[in-house]
This record gives C-alpha cells, sequence and structure tokens, in this order.
C-alpha cells in the first residue's frame, strides 16, 4: 500500500495488486533448493525488517538493491520510505508543488517496486511521507520496529563539509536501531559481507559492534579482522613517549584486543586481530582499503540526543572517506 504521513495520520493512495506473471516468477523456482536451504534450520537472520530511505539517486538506489539482495538471501521485508518536503514559504509562493511532488513521489515508488519484484523477486511496502526527510526515516523505522535502516548518501554535493548531507547525519544520530550507509555503485551491491573490519577500543559501545559482527559471521560465514588503533598522543598533548611509555601502549593495546577475542569466543567465531598507530580514522579506511574489506561495522557511542559536533570527528571521517559500506550498530 503506498501511503502519505501528515503528523500521525496515515491517508491511503493506492491499493495495488500484483499480477502472477512477472518473468521473474518463472526463473524464482530454479532458485528454490538454495531457498530451502535458507529456511531449514540456518541461523536467524539478523535484519528481517530493513527501512530504505530513497530518493532516486544511485546511492540510494545502491541501498535499496544491496537491501534486496540480503532480503532474498535471508527472508525479511523491505519498506521504502520517500519523503516529501514542502516548507511554508514554498507552499505559499508555489501551492501546487506539493501535489506535484507527491504525484512523482508515487510514480518513483510504484517504478521501484515494480522493479525490485522483477529482478530480486522482493516484495516491497513503499510510503510516500510529507516532512523533513531524517525525521521521517526515523520515525517511520520506529513505528514499523524496523530492524535496520539503509541509506545511500542523498546525492549531496560538498560532502567532506556535510558529512554526507544532513539527511545521513541526523538519521545516524537519532535512529534507534542499526544503520547501514552503501556508499559504492549499484552493480557492486551484492548484500553479502565475506569480510568484516571492526573498530575496537574496548569501550560498551565497540563490544556491542563486535557481538553484531560476530552474528552476521555465522550467517555469511564472513572473516573478522579487530582493529585497535593506538592514537599518537605525542601529537595531542606535545610529550616525548619513551621506550617504556611505548612498551606500555602496546602491552594495553595486546589488552583490549584479547577482550575482543574473548568476545568472539564465546560465540565460537575466530577472528584476526591487527594493531596500528597513528590517526583512528585514517587508519581505519586505510585498512578497510588494504584488506578490500566488504563492510566497516562500529559502534555508535550515544549519539543519541547530541549534536553532530558531539557525535565524533572520527566516526564522521571514516563514513567519509571509508571505500565500502559502514554499519554503525546501536
Amino acid at each position: 500500500m503506498l501511503a502519505w504521513y501528515s503528523g500521525k495520520a496515515e491517508v491511503p493512495i493506492n491499493t495495488m495488486k500484483r499480477e502472477t506473471s512477472s518473468p521473474y516468477e518463472t526463473s524464482l523456482s530454479d532458485e528454490s533448493d538454495s531457498l530451502d536451504v535458507r529456511r531449514s534450520g540456518q541461523e536467524a537472520t539478523v535484519y528481517e525488517k530493513i527501512v530504505v530511505g530513497f530518493d532516486g539517486s544511485e546511492l540510494s538506489k545502491g541501498a535499496l538493491i544491496e537491501s534486496s539482495n540480503w532480503i532474498r538471501r535471508h527472508g525479511g521485508k523491505i519498506v521504502l520510505v520517500h519523503a516529501v518536503y514542502f516548507d511554508e514559504e514554498e507552499f505559499a509562493n508555489a501551492p501546487e508543488q506539493r501535489e506535484k511532488r507527491f504525484e512523482l513521489g508515487k510514480k518513483i515508488c510504484y517504478q521501484t517496486r515494480e522493479k525490485t519484484f522483477s529482478e530480486f523477486g522482493v516484495d516491497v511496502e513503499s510510503l510516500v511521507c510529507e516532512g523533513e526527510p531524517p525525521e521521517v526515516i526515523v520515525n517511520i523505522a520506529q513505528e514499523k520496529k524496523a530492524d535496520l535502516i539503509a541509506l545511500g548518501t542523498y546525492g549531496r554535493k560538498g560532502l567532506k563539509r556535510l558529512f554526507l548531507g544532513s539527511v545521513t547525519s541526523s538519521v545516524m544520530v537519532n535512529a534507534t536501531c542499526d544503520v547501514l550507509v552503501v556508499k559504492k555503485p549499484c552493480n557492486e551491491c551484492t548484500g553479502a559481507y565475506s569480510s568484516i573490519l571492526l573498530p575496537f577500543d574496548g569501550s560498551e559501545f565497540s563490544k556491542k559492534a563486535l557481538e553484531r559482527a560476530c552474528q552476521l559471521s555465522k550467517i555469511d560465514n564472513a572473516e573478522i579482522t579487530v582493529l585497535y588503533v593506538i592514537p599518537r598522543y605525542e601529537e595531542m598533548i606535545g610529550f616525548l613517549r619513551t621506550e617504556s611509555i611505548k612498551k606500555s601502549m602496546m602491552h594495553e593495546a595486546e589488552k583490549i584486543l584479547n577482550t575482543a577475542r574473548g568476545i568472539a569466543s564465546k560465540h565460537g567465531i575466530p577472528i584476526k586481530t591487527e594493531t596500528q598507530e597513528g590517526q583512528a580514522d585514517a587508519e581505519i579506511t586505510g585498512t578497510a582499503s588494504r584488506l578490500k574489506t566488504d563492510v566497516i561495522i562500529m559502534g555508535t557511542y550515544g549519539w543519541r540526543g547530541v549534536s553532530r559536533a558531539i557525535m565524533g570527528s572520527t566516526t564522521e571521517r571514516v563514513i567519509i572517506h571509508a571505500p565500502c559500506p559502514i554499519l554503525a550498530v546501536r
């Protein structure tokens, strides 16, 4: 059902009936064996309901394709959300544009639903909603009890200055579920993660991220590399580091990585570990590039209710420069 939201009211716009003559439905039977394997006793999927923020840009299409591939392989449901923002000044100057934007949004969602079913065999619920995109996406995810929000970067210019656009930034700060930021072309979006990079500092947030990585590893048999970055304190506070201080810092790094090994061991998951020294974001993105990582999984460090400035420049820079998708874990 296509719908739009104004405040708390849900106003139906159109109910669609699915034709049964899709060419994909014929080919879908060829995959029945693999689908049956998926349904019979495999590890329960982590993400059963995914909300995809969609504006028609190539990167938002990538987020949808990534999600569709995941759902096709593991089961679940996708809710496609298209937000129509129309401020009071615009409405006063051109009130007719409001309806035109809704009609365009409905058309985009209808075509996207049909194409997604045709190509992936995945049914998509779509919502065309009025409001600020980040608020709409977060609210719909809460209402639908989503496990994951998937986003592109909303095609914004000046990404380094704007942190991939205010939409991505605001969603990551306020979401109550995990958020996946997809930063790759549609033809590279497979929804499969055979290699995971997990930055780890021993905090509760990084421990939770490692727990999630272990869950995903059980599903896709992914290899996990846990990375600890030793900060260069001398660059921040100007002290001269002696060999004894260096030895102490390496000992602390090993202690932190042993904590990660213990968590993974409880899940029966083997992990690789690395220690690097330098600026955290640069070492994380550099390691992801060197290892050709499929996804970086990070904790969210209690962002909810704080400003973007407090959210943390390390995570911001990782998301800006990462060569792969980033999964922020709640």
